[in-house]
């Protein structure tokens, strides 16, 4: 992904799992808990490794009012999951619930606290075209056309994993634009960087950073020609400001696939590619998913 900035490193310093049970009592098997990063933030991803005391037959977990679906690796005998924490997550401590069954039937419980932490997330200032920051009644009737296409369009996701092994960049460049920076547009709208933005020029290709199904290929007014794909589990991908596109809904596309070309379209300062992910309604840090290493 070529040379990233200091915050790209330094979350890559993290993402080394951390355990987070208690001792053993007197030898017995007991639940392992590990994640990463190890340093939970609100707007992190977060990659769960469980291990039951007894072998389990199904796993399923809820933590922060959210289902967390698990898939056993037969290699370290361990339950892989990923999750995630919403930007307005307050710090504390939040119950995760997990809840096995053996193939004989029998019911396992446990419950531990994660420890969620702050992140502060700068503010910038930017300038765009006027009809971005002040819409005319038509243009509004094409935001609200586009915001009806985006909620049809998210009902429709998978419940099926459809990635495999870690997530890659979709295109080799710097990081331009960090993720959950508060942003001012033309002195007083206010929103928040849902992404990350890579520094390249107009016709770039961009591939998706795993495989999936294509949920969405067209031109929306913000967005400009975007791509969203689902990879199952609540878990999509989007790739915004498109000079091009080269892909059509329903696609079947694999990791490291040609979706499209980089450019400046919708609402944007200049050409560039900005990546989003969303998790079960919630958008995460595409720069910590990026670091996290998936089996």
């Amino acid at each position: 992904m070529g040379i990233l900035p200091k915050q790209v490193l330094s979350i890559a310093v993290l993402v080394s799992m951390a355990a987070a049970s208690p001792a053993p009592k007197n030898g017995k098997p007991r639940w392992l808990v590990h994640y990463a990063p190890a340093r939970v933030v609100n707007g992190s991803p977060v990659l769960f490794r469980i291990s039951t005391p007894k072998k389990a037959s199904s796993l399923s977990g809820k933590w922060l009012d959210h289902e967390v679906s698990f898939r056993f690796e037969p290699k370290s005998s361990e339950w892989f999951g990923l999750a995630g924490v919403s930007l307005e997550t307050k710090p504390g401590v939040y119950q995760m619930e997990l809840n096995a069954e053996t193939a004989s039937g029998q019911k396992l419980t446990y419950r531990q606290g994660i420890r969620v932490l702050r992140q502060r997330y700068p503010r910038i200032t930017l300038t765009v075209a006027g009809r971005y920051t002040a819409p005319d009644p038509e243009q509004l009737k094409a935001i609200e056309r586009d915001k009806q296409v985006k909620v049809e369009a998210f009902k429709t996701v998978s419940d099926d994993r459809e990635w495999e092994g870690s997530f890659e960049a979709p295109v080799k460049a710097d990081v331009s634009g960090l993720f959950g920076v508060q942003r001012v547009f033309n002195g007083t709208v206010q929103s928040t960087h849902q992404g990350l933005d890579f520094r390249v020029n107009t016709g770039t290709p961009v591939v998706a950073i795993n495989s999936g199904t294509v949920l969405l290929a067209q031109s929306l007014y913000f967005e400009g020609n975007c791509v969203v794909i689902d990879h199952g589990q609540g878990l999509l991908s989007l790739y915004l400001h498109l000079s091009e596109i080269k892909v059509k809904p329903a696609d079947r596309v694999a990791k490291g696939e040609e979706i499209g070309l980089s450019g400046g379209t919708g609402r944007a300062t200049g050409p560039h590619l900005h990546l989003a992910v969303r998790w079960q309604g919630i958008y995460l840090n595409p720069e910590a998913l990026l670091t996290l290493k998936f089996p």
